[in-house]
């Protein structure tokens, strides 16, 4: 995470992340699996966010995100619901469906079940897409605590990295 946004919880960082999409009149949707809306419910709790988000896609299920969001089920058998891959599409069928400038996509597994050795409780996988990206930005990370400290630390890797964006470009 970058230093500039070490310390602030998650309402800070929408609040910032409105501020800035609203100054360059861009908007934001999401694509959410593991965090379960958390990420947008961050977003929509920022008075006016309606001048910069206009929707999300909690995609818990995997017919979800091929029916929806056009996940190919290929990517799915081939690497899972939890992997870069996939959280890339998702990302991008946010994007086309929004219409928005960027989108943001979390995969993972919040436990406290669930994981395996290649994937186990605490990864979680991540994607933005954006206009000015030539493809989707995609990570993993692994979280530390129960489920609750997993999904919260996920929406606020997730909002601090789409900052970075928008100050790199």
């Amino acid at each position: 995470m970058d230093e500039r946004y070490t310390g602030m919880d998650k309402w800070q960082l929408a609040a910032e992340l409105g501020a800035r999409l609203a100054a360059c009149g861009q908007r934001v949707t999401t694509a959410e699996s593991c965090t379960g809306g958390g990420v947008a419910a961050a977003i929509t709790e920022i008075a006016g966010s309606s001048a910069w988000f206009d929707m999300a896609v909690v995609s818990y299920s995997n017919d979800i995100k091929q029916r929806v969001l056009g996940v190919p089920e290929s990517l799915l058998h081939q690497h899972g619901a939890v992997s870069e891959p996939v959280a890339a599409a998702m990302a991008v069928g946010a994007q086309q469906l929004a219409g928005a400038d960027w989108a943001l996509a979390v995969s993972g597994v919040a436990g406290p079940g669930g994981g395996t050795a290649a994937k186990p409780v605490g990864m979680v996988c991540f994607a933005i897409a954006g206009t000015v990206l030539a493809t989707p930005l995609t990570w993993t990370q692994h979280f530390a605590g129960d489920r609750h400290a997993v999904r919260e630390q996920s929406i606020c890797a997730l909002l601090s990295a789409l900052l970075q964006q928008l100050a790199a470009h």
